[in-house]
């Protein structure tokens, strides 16, 4: 991450340069000696004398800690760098740093060694009729220990981001070492930005919603489109830093589009009576927030929050009538997108009242446990285990067969709902889950608490056919959507029984897990002896 931080730093100022208005390329490249090249065709970093530090301002920038790119504080109105460190720290970490700037028609040239220690004098080296700055740098293998590799990947979704939050910047990698190229340029920004999230995805609605605006000296953009799924997707950023855990512009972004969906819904024929919040408008929703911001704050180590009281008020300002202007003037959208959060309204409700059910129920209270399951006697998590098995016909074989102190049987009968293609209203009115959902004892969810899970492993052992196969999927499937915990912390398993016994008597009994297995027997160990077959 350190190395490929290296690259951000200088590639800040640039994008920096493209913010103001001065630049609208920008190039990568990897040589074969594992150095760095960014060029762009901004202004050229000045060369005159920083009145603070009586060096140029090259110099400065890249020698004096917190100098960063601004040298011309009057014309950034916002920066990207994050950690404000700059370029002096792309310095230190480095074997060498060269930079050549084209500006007021001259080209100069400077290099730095030994992390910054060493400096030649800046030198007017030729004439340009272009402006811009070309680094370059290769970092210290004495300080990157590990690796000096830069990876392509990594440098590429950095660059393709950017050109989404930054529309008409053209930005350009090539590897050198591979003879790779890649350049990106979006007209539309993060309009593309929700193109790419959504495709191969069922959308809502055709039109995605767009605004761009400032409110309070802060440059807004947000683009909305909502698909047929049930993810929350909002992805936040400030200055073209992606701020993970969102913050104060992703809360003014929220309120604003719960006012401005509700004061619609409440003047509509419709939908008249209806009142949505947050968890009813998230589900299916794509969103890009991007705001430009002058003095941005962070909290916490990781930056990935935005503290600004005056974010919230300026995305809620930009978005509030925009949005309800884009609903009035696409009423079919509008119909389709209040539609969907009808349905997301009505699953929840039916969510919130199964889980209340089940909250009034006691899991390791026998009253609440299905008639089906046929518990263990121990209460030792850790040596408890919960078989799903098909039917009452395998339920009988394996009650018979357990171990009752440690395995509990829980007869699952037909086909489990596929929750995948069904309303939650639906998943919680189906017995089957209802059974599983008490046996297993830690609710769904958002509710679910892993201390309160009755048995440590939860083995499905469905019949060794197709059908068996089908509803094995169906069960991961449920455990994925609604219990997802259980898989993560380990406690999903499979089992794989036989498909046949074959008992020839007198000890000669043998398991087939398939047809061929037990045509191979009857052939080679069967074949003279009077034997019965039993489909288990």
């Amino acid at each position: 991450a350190g190395l490929h931080h290296m690259i951000w730093e200088i590639l800040d100022n640039s994008v920096d340069e493209a913010l103001a208005g001065f630049c609208n390329e920008i190039s990568i490249f990897i040589t074969e000696k594992n150095e760095i090249i960014i060029q762009d065709n901004g202004r050229g970093i000045p060369v005159d004398i920083h009145p603070k530090t009586g060096k140029t301002t090259l110099e400065t920038i890249f020698n004096v800690l917190h100098a960063g790119g601004k040298f011309d504080e009057s014309t950034y109105k916002v920066s990207g760098g994050l950690h404000g460190v700059g370029a002096s720290v792309v310095n230190a970490l480095s074997l060498y740093v060269e930079a050549i700037i084209l500006r007021d028609e001259k080209i100069y040239h400077q290099k730095f060694s030994e992390g910054g220690t060493k400096a030649t004098k800046i030198k007017e080296i030729g004439i340009s009729d272009s402006n811009g700055s070309i680094i370059k740098f290769k970092p210290d293998p004495e300080i990157f220990k590990e690796t000096i590799e830069f990876d392509f990947k990594v440098i590429q979704g950095k660059i393709k981001q950017l050109a989404f939050l930054n529309k008409k910047l053209k930005l350009n990698l090539y590897d050198q070492r591979t003879d790779k190229f890649i350049s990106y340029i979006f007209e539309d920004g993060i309009k593309d930005y929700i193109k790419e999230i959504n495709s191969g995805k069922e959308k809502v609605h055709d039109e995605i919603f767009y605004i761009s605006n400032s409110s309070n000296d802060i440059e807004v953009e947000i683009s909305i489109q909502y698909n047929e799924t049930y993810d929350e997707n909002v992805f936040s950023f400030c200055n073209n830093i992606f701020t993970s855990e969102g913050g104060s512009h992703e809360e003014g972004f929220k309120s604003s589009l719960i006012k401005s969906i509700n004061s619609y819904v409440n003047n509509s024929k419709s939908f008249k009576g209806n009142k949505f919040t947050w968890d009813d408008l998230k589900e299916g929703i794509v969103s890009v927030i991007s705001i430009k911001h002058r003095d941005p704050l962070y909290e916490g180590q990781t930056k990935a929050k935005l503290s600004n009281n005056d974010a919230k008020e300026a995305v809620s300002e930009v978005l509030n009538e925009s949005f309800k202007d884009f609903l009035l003037k696409n009423p079919n959208d509008a119909k389709k997108i209040i539609e969907k959060i009808l349905i997301s309204q009505k699953a929840r409700k039916a969510a919130q009242r199964a889980r209340e059910d089940t909250r009034r129920k006691s899991a390791i209270d026998n009253f609440s446990l299905p008639g089906k399951l046929a518990d263990c006697e121990s209460k030792d998590i850790e040596e408890c285990e919960l078989y799903l098995v098909e039917g009452d016909s395998a339920g009988g074989s394996a009650k018979t067969g357990r171990n009752r102190r440690t395995q509990a049987i829980l007869s699952l009968r037909g086909k489990v709902l596929n929750v995948e293609k069904v309303k939650q209203s639906k998943v919680f009115d189906n017995n089957e889950i209802q059974s599983i959902i008490a046996a297993v004892g830690i609710g769904v969810k958002k509710d679910i608490n892993l201390k309160k899970l009755r048995y440590g492993k939860i083995i499905i052992m469905t019949d060794a056919d197709v059908d068996g196969a089908h509803i094995r999927v169906l069960l991961l499937t449920f455990f994925y959507r609604y219990m997802k915990e259980l898989i993560l912390n380990g406690n999903v398993y499979i089992a794989q029984p036989p498909l046949y016994k074959i008992d020839a008597g007198k000890n000669n009994m043998d398991y087939a897990y398939n047809d061929m297995e037990l045509e191979q027997l009857k052939e080679e160990k069967y074949n003279k002896l009077k034997y019965t077959i039993q489909r288990l």
